[in-house]
């Protein structure tokens, strides 16, 4: 062999590991919040240096805390489920039965006040929930839905428990996806279900990320879904929220912003095709991957409503 065939390889060998260290580093971060910081750094406003640093060991994300509380009579909960996890009861005037409210990444109970007061106005009771890593729950770790999914059944058996029979399940994004997989783990007899923009695959969800920065997908994605999975302790490579789709047979409701760059169209079509019950689609049109009641509150309503109404 000689040395400029060693050298080449050397230098792959060098690139393999920097790849992987990276991979990992980033994982890492994008999985277990920072509970030191308050506020994630606005990358526009970095110097080189700092751009460099972010690019090399990740973004630190803060640990997800309640901004607001109800304005209204409520009930705090502990709940044990893989993780101690923390939910606000809060009850509407003759009600007709219970939705479970689940936060998407980054989020936290809080961020589902609005539309917990719609589903009341509804006449539903709501459970708004903090998974692991977020706002009163246990821990700073988060695992994009795999083991929240474990916390939607959790939460599921306290509802069954005091007795309520009309169930209904809302997550938007990673709430989404732990409420698909919980479906399809546990069979839960649920009376429907309301999931927003729910990723197809871990996978697909990171390599959107990549291309929404303008950066090749492959091989860093892959790296990433790999290296999350050994530290989470599951193989990140089968959360596949689209799979999961083949085994829900209950009414569905699925929602779609109509311009969101994490989550393509594609990606929700191929979810919707899956669903093995009577499903429903709503898109609206000049949404991205956000609240869709900024935009298109009347709208969420009247589906809402419909929908619960059927």
């Amino acid at each position: 062999m000689n040395k400029y065939v060693k050298r080449l390889l050397w230098t792959l060998l060098i690139l393999f590991i920097l790849m992987n260290l990276i991979a990992f580093l980033h994982a890492y971060k994008f999985t277990h919040f920072d509970t030191s910081i308050h506020k994630t750094k606005n990358g526009t406003n970095l110097s080189f240096g700092q751009k460099l640093n972010l690019a090399l060991f990740g973004i630190s994300n803060p640990r997800p805390q309640a901004k607001i509380v109800p304005d209204t009579v409520y009930k705090a909960i502990k709940l044990k489920s893989n993780k101690e996890i923390e939910c606000w009861i809060i009850k509407a005037k003759e009600p007709k039965g219970t939705v479970a409210l689940f936060h998407g990444y980054g989020g936290e109970k809080s961020s589902m006040l609005d539309k917990a007061t719609i589903f009341r106005n509804l006449g539903y009771n709501t459970l708004l929930v903090d998974f692991m890593g977020a706002g009163g729950s246990e821990g700073n770790q988060t695992t994009i839905g795999f083991k929240e999914a474990l916390e939607v059944k959790t939460c599921f058996d306290y509802l069954q428990q005091t007795g309520e029979q009309n169930i209904v399940l809302f997550g938007t994004s990673l709430g989404a996806a732990a409420i698909l997989k919980s479906m399809s783990d546990y069979q839960l007899p649920v009376s429907s279900i309301i999931i927003e923009c729910p990723f197809s695959t871990l996978l697909q969800t990171v390599k959107n990320r990549f291309s929404n920065m303008g950066i090749p997908a492959i091989p860093m994605a892959n790296l990433l879904v790999f290296w999350g999975g050994v530290q989470n302790g599951f193989n990140a490579f089968h959360h596949n929220p689209v799979d999961y789709a083949k085994q829900i047979n209950c009414p569905t409701l699925l929602m779609y912003g109509g311009v969101d760059t994490k989550v393509t169209k594609k990606e929700t079509m191929a979810i919707y095709n899956n669903l093995a019950g009577q499903k429903e689609l709503e898109i609206f049109p000049l949404a991205g991957h956000e609240n869709y009641l900024i935009k298109y509150k009347k709208e969420w309503t009247n589906k809402i409503t419909a929908f619960l109404h059927k």
